[in-house]
């Protein structure tokens, strides 16, 4: 996929050397953008996406951190703006379930996780960056949510979807406030998306393949189903769409 409107264009992921993160990532890479790649625990993958954008002439830097973290996240961007002098566009895809608990299981502390890692650590990086993006005449936000955001999730997914709700409120609050500074804040909602570590960690096969025969186009979703999207909403960066979520989801949800 090429896209010229993101030559040069510096773009900040999260979470960006694993699953759609890692696809994302490449697709901006394609597009001849200058990427920085924070990881939390993907640091070979990490720096084998720094060596495919230097090699094809362009800049990129991989930045460990814990987004939980308010120093992690303000770090990260400074580093970003340090190395490529601008940001452009940031894709806020840092999120996880972490585990599978109903509400009568549900620890507070655990609770607590599952909102700082999807949630806050999301407002933490998107407040630091926001500065930065204003600087701009245009620049763009793409927030990944969730089809379990919209849809309330399988059973022991309550935080996770809670947080995923969240955030597509977020988007919307935030598009508005960003809006006069140039900034354009959309959000992607992913259904079922086979091949990354979320789903092999926290998906069944019998789940998958039950969840997949209730998809209207017979199929589960890939990262790069979730990508081509997100390369669409953040490149339309002197674009009308904003506060918008995009469903990727075969089908599923159609309101």
């Amino acid at each position: 996929m090429n896209n010229n409107k993101l030559a040069g264009k510096n773009v900040l992921i999260t979470a960006g050397a694993q699953g759609i993160g890692e696809s994302i990532t490449k697709h901006f890479i394609d597009c001849g953008a200058n990427v920085a790649i924070h990881y939390f625990s993907s640091a070979e993958t990490a720096n084998q996406l720094v060596d495919y954008a230097t090699s094809k002439g362009q800049k990129a830097i991989a930045i460990g951190g814990d987004l939980t973290k308010e120093a992690d996240a303000n770090t990260m961007v400074d580093k970003t703006v340090e190395t490529f002098g601008k940001l452009d566009i940031l894709i806020n895809n840092a999120g996880s379930l972490v585990a599978r608990k109903m509400l009568n299981e549900m620890e507070t502390d655990f609770w607590r996780k599952v909102m700082d890692i999807n949630l806050t650590s999301m407002m933490f990086v998107t407040r630091a960056a926001a500065p930065y993006l204003a600087k701009n005449e245009n620049s763009s936000i793409v927030n990944l949510a969730s089809l379990a955001g919209r849809k309330g999730g399988h059973p022991g997914s309550l935080a996770y979807s809670t947080s995923k709700g969240a955030i597509l409120t977020f988007t919307r609050a935030l598009s508005a406030e960003l809006g006069p500074q140039g900034t354009r804040v959309n959000a992607v909602s992913p259904g079922l998306i086979l091949g990354t570590s979320f789903h092999n960690t926290h998906t069944t096969k019998e789940s998958a393949d039950k969840t997949t025969a209730g998809i209207p186009i017979q199929r589960a979703g890939n990262a790069d189903d979730v990508a081509r999207a997100i390369i669409y909403l953040a490149s339309e960066y002197d674009g009308f769409i904003t506060g918008a979520t995009l469903d990727i989801n075969g089908g599923v949800y159609n309101m």
